[in-house]
């Protein structure tokens, strides 16, 4: 969702089988019946009832029901008289996450654009007293407002963390290219950082608490809510249960994508770095604007943990590390490429930390018209793979 391109769209099969170099899965597409714009979540809340709640980019939140082939999807929520947007390509509500406690308190998070001024936000919501199966729009209570400075980088991927129960939120460099704003090393602001907040109590001054163990809270002038930070516009979030590991993709400018493994105050390099790699344009920059071109002092770089180049695509999609009946996908983190629609299951090692594998699930015969411009990668209630697709599709990834 972040370089658009014109494409037709084929006419499409009920079943696609896609070799991979080693692992060996079929795209089946779901939900074909129904009307969805442009989805880039599905998430399962955490309250039994099994439900799978996708987010439209658009502004609707919808409960997609149990029969795949069904006609209809009941709306959640909508939220396109809340959302502002001046550029829909990247701007739009962008994240959903259910409180870990969401059966007991019916307390949901979104992040959504606005603008007057422009600004990332994220709010909290209820679900309505009289219907599970709906949210309050008159519930928002505002947490927090990330300022904006362009319409694209925008991130908003959040989610609760399975073991610390707080909520961790994505925000992008503020937009434009080549790192502009200068933003993503900067400690006194939020754009291109992942934060760290504790939504059950609220910190003097603010709608929420600050975690006491966050990196920087004792740091003067920091953003005591910055948990990481050195991103561009990271998209595809996900901690796995099995081995506390925290993946996120993170979309390059000129040559590479990248995906890392987050680590609490970790700098992972933008705007000086893309993947593996200095910034070659951000020398010249720095020269043209009479300052210095060396990152800031003392400052420390955390390596991808992959990387990959043009040659692959133009903007990572990540996802979510698959944990369901096809050992053969067991323990991969299964992302794409929205552009050229290739899609991947990425093997991390954690003891020896090392990629020991990347098997390629789809490559398109034809890149202009991918099966599918992936928008995000999730599990279902029972753990198994659906990829959204950014011209309303949705597929089940499963062994062939």
């Amino acid at each position: 969702m972040r370089f658009f391109i014109p494409a037709v769209f084929c006419a499409l099969l009920a079943v696609f089988p896609i070799a991979s170099d080693a692992v060996e899965v079929k795209f089946t597409p779901i939900y074909e019946n129904i009307e969805l714009e442009r989805p880039v979540s599905l998430i399962v809340p955490p309250d039994g009832s099994n439900r799978r709640f996708l987010v439209e980019q658009t502004g609707k939140i919808k409960i997609l029901p149990t029969d795949e082939s069904a006609n209809e999807a009941e709306v959640f929520l909508d939220t396109t008289k809340l959302i502002g947007v001046e550029k829909d390509f990247e701007e739009g509500l962008l994240g959903l996450a259910f409180h870990p406690k969401y059966k007991d308190n019916g307390k949901f998070y979104l992040t959504m654009s606005r603008q007057g001024p422009k600004r990332l936000v994220v709010s909290e919501f209820s679900v309505s007293k009289d219907n599970a199966n709906a949210g309050d729009p008159a519930s928002e209570r505002v947490l927090m407002e990330i300022q904006q400075p362009e319409w694209n980088h925008n991130s908003g991927n959040l989610f609760f963390h399975p073991k610390d129960g707080m909520l961790y939120i994505c925000v992008g460099d503020g937009g434009m290219k080549n790192g502009v704003f200068m933003l993503a090393q900067k400690l006194t602001r939020r754009n291109g950082k992942v934060l760290r907040i504790d939504v059950d109590s609220k910190s003097q001054g603010r709608a929420y608490g600050i975690p006491a163990d966050n990196p920087f809270v004792d740091e003067e002038n920091a953003c005591p809510e910055i948990w990481a930070l050195g991103l561009r516009n990271p998209w595809g979030a996900w901690v796995d249960e099995k081995t506390g590991l925290f993946y996120l993709a993170d979309v390059g400018q000129d040559l590479y994508e990248e995906i890392n493994i987050m680590e609490s105050g970790g700098n992972y390099g933008w705007e000086h770095r893309e993947g593996f790699h200095e910034f070659a344009a951000r020398n010249a920059l720095m020269a043209a604007l009479g300052r210095k071109p060396g990152p800031p002092e003392g400052a420390v770089f955390i390596d991808p943990i992959h990387e990959y180049s043009r040659g692959d695509g133009l903007s990572i999609t990540g996802g979510f590390v698959y944990r369901g009946k096809n050992k053969a996908l067991d323990g991969h983190y299964l992302y794409g490429d929205w552009r050229l629609g290739n899609i991947w299951a990425l093997h991390y090692d954690a003891e020896k930390k090392e990629v020991t594998a990347n098997h390629q699930l789809y490559k398109p015969e034809d890149p202009r018209n991918p099966l599918v411009q992936p928008t995000g990668f999730y599990p279902d209630e029972n753990g198994e793979a659906i990829v959204l697709g950014w011209k309303g599709e949705a597929f089940r990834i499963e062994a062939k």
